[in-house]
């Protein structure tokens, strides 16, 4: 699994889901529970993973979907 997006915005985590699966990507949302330990003040961010084998894949999908700018290594692309 590698690191796809890093973010505390629970609509674009949702929006990547969507448009993933949409393209035949499984992802997954690492820390999505952690507010039960943090009191919900969405101070950790979750993280959506991909298969490496899929992770390419991905990264194009969400650059053309303009998402380009949260992918979790975006400083070096």
């Amino acid at each position: 699994m590698r690191d796809l997006i890093l973010t505390n915005d629970l609509v674009l985590i949702s929006y990547v889901e969507a448009l993933l699966t949409g393209h035949g990507i499984e992802a997954t949302v690492f820390d999505r529970n952690i507010s039960l330990m943090e009191g919900s003040i969405g101070a950790f961010p979750r993280r959506v993973v991909v298969a490496a084998d899929t992770w390419d894949r991905a990264r194009r999908v969400l650059k053309e979907a303009g998402l380009g700018e949260w992918l979790a290594d975006h400083e070096h692309n």
